[in-house]
């Protein structure tokens, strides 16, 4: 591992147990075994490394998302298709979706939820395609497409971080059999 992504791997570890605000440039350079300039010349601050470990954990799944949640005619599909990503990289990024929970519930003048903001709102905007796009299907879902967006992700990350409660903390298991669950119940709703 470069030092570049042992600084990531640390700051992830370190911001993942203690939180961002209560981890310190020093701290993450110490532990990562390089100096504090090798760390600034990568990252030139450690706002810029915040960002930096947000893209890279992210960017291949942004791209899975968003192709999850290209709507072709099937609504319960696409809504498992989206649930299924969402719910496997928490299963394979634990750390990272949790910090990215914690990060994005922050208060909203710090610097951490300014980073991790952008990331959510890309999330939401998918996910909101997707009901834009079935709005025919549904006449009770037309100009309420972003309300059926956020109460869908809304559903599916709690039973993340139910899952993640509930099972050993640091691993989940996730079964197509609980996300077709899942889903049936959001349209349960959703059709009432």
């Amino acid at each position: 591992m470069d030092n570049r992504e042992q600084i990531l791997e640390t700051a992830l570890d370190l911001f993942y147990t203690r939180g961002y605000d209560a981890v310190g440039v020093q701290e993450i350079a110490e532990k990562s075994g390089v100096t504090k300039p090798t760390l600034y010349y990568y990252f030139k601050s450690k706002y810029g490394l915040l960002e930096q470990l947000l893209d890279s954990r992210s960017g291949f799944f942004l791209e899975q998302y968003h192709q999850s949640c290209v709507f072709m005619g099937d609504l319960k599909h696409t809504l498992c298709s989206a649930a299924g990503v969402l719910m496997r990289f928490a299963q394979r990024e634990p750390k990272f979706y949790r910090l990215f929970m914690a990060l994005y519930h922050s208060a909203r003048e710090n610097e951490a939820y300014r980073a991790v903001r952008p990331l959510a709102f890309r999330l939401q905007q998918e996910t909101e395609q997707i009901f834009n796009a079935a709005s025919d299907l549904l006449g009770n879902m037309r100009g309420r497409q972003r309300q059926f967006s956020l109460g869908f992700m809304g559903l599916v990350f709690y039973e993340i971080v139910m899952k993640f409660e509930v099972e050993d903390g640091e691993r989940i298991r996730v079964e197509q059999t609980e996300i077709d669950s899942l889903v049936h119940q959001f349209m349960h709703g959703i059709y009432s």
